[in-house]
């Protein structure tokens, strides 16, 4: 039986088949799920047609829908239930911040725009999770999966500035709905990846300066244009091997994250634009 046999997934945030919930989206579907796409209006829905034709199997459904707002989600969830009635898993892979939030703005961003990177960027994972909450009791006997995106939020790096506050949001977030939610046996757990070369990533100023340290100094080494080890670990979290984690950070980043310093062998250029 295939990992994700007739698991129901849906995937937010597919916007270029570069984009990793694309990547999820093409395992889940090698592994045997079913997945529903869902994206905030203003996207044309005819370009997330086309990229969903690329994927393995075509997707149960299309759905436009805000995560901010309360009956864009309800308009998902009235989606969700009407194709299979119950839901098995979701992907959070929904951020956002104003430019003046991002690329060492950070001393004079202003409260609507750390609200607004906020808001997309964290907040929505639990209005999504609370929205879906009825769709997600009734998965299987090993429970529901909820998995978000994250970029590693214990320290400071150059240029990302609100939006890394908004992931330590996330963070934190994922361990509350972890605790509220797992009676309903609901885990909630989010994949800190390493920076993967997206549209949204090259819309962050300086995304190279972080990309070239990342190639460098991770020391299982790392590709920018590689989203599939992420995907990989996304489906062994919507998996029932996964049953008993909640509440966790999961990095897929080459093991930077635990390096205190360069590996033999950086160059200075790249170790001086890294952490």
């Amino acid at each position: 039986m295939a990992l994700l046999d007739g698991k129901r997934l849906i995937i937010s945030g597919v916007l270029t088949d570069d984009s990793i919930a694309y990547a999820v989206a093409e395992t889940a579907i090698y592994h045997g799920a079913k997945v529903l796409l869902t994206n905030a209006p203003g996207r044309p829905s005819s370009i997330m047609g086309r990229i969903a034709k690329r994927l393995p199997d075509d997707p149960v459904a299309l759905v436009e829908a805000d995560l901010t707002d309360e009956d864009g989600v309800q308009a998902l969830r009235e989606a969700a239930e009407r194709y299979w009635g119950g839901v098995d898993g979701i992907l959070h892979a929904v951020a956002f911040a104003p430019p003046t939030a991002l690329g060492g703005n950070f001393l004079n961003t202003q409260w609507e725009d750390v609200a607004t990177a906020i808001e997309v960027s964290a907040y929505s994972l639990k209005a999504m999770v609370v929205g879906l909450r009825p769709l997600l009791e009734k998965a299987g006997d090993k429970g529901a999966s909820v998995v978000s995106l994250d970029f590693d939020a214990t320290v400071a790096w150059p240029v990302y500035d609100w939006m890394g506050v908004a992931k330590a949001s996330l963070e934190s977030i994922t361990r509350y709905l972890a605790r509220d939610l797992g009676p309903s046996k609901i885990r909630v757990n989010t994949v800190s990846s390493g920076p993967i070369q997206t549209m949204a990533g090259k819309s962050i100023p300086g995304f190279n300066q972080l990309a070239d340290a990342w190639e460098s100094q991770a020391p299982l080494g790392w590709n920018v244009r590689d989203a599939g080890s992420v995907a990989d670990t996304v489906a062994y979290l919507f998996s029932d091997l996964s049953r008993g984690m909640t509440g966790s950070v999961l990095h897929v980043d080459g093991g930077y994250h635990a390096m205190g310093a360069p590996v033999v062998g950086a160059s200075t250029r790249s170790v001086e634009s890294g952490r």
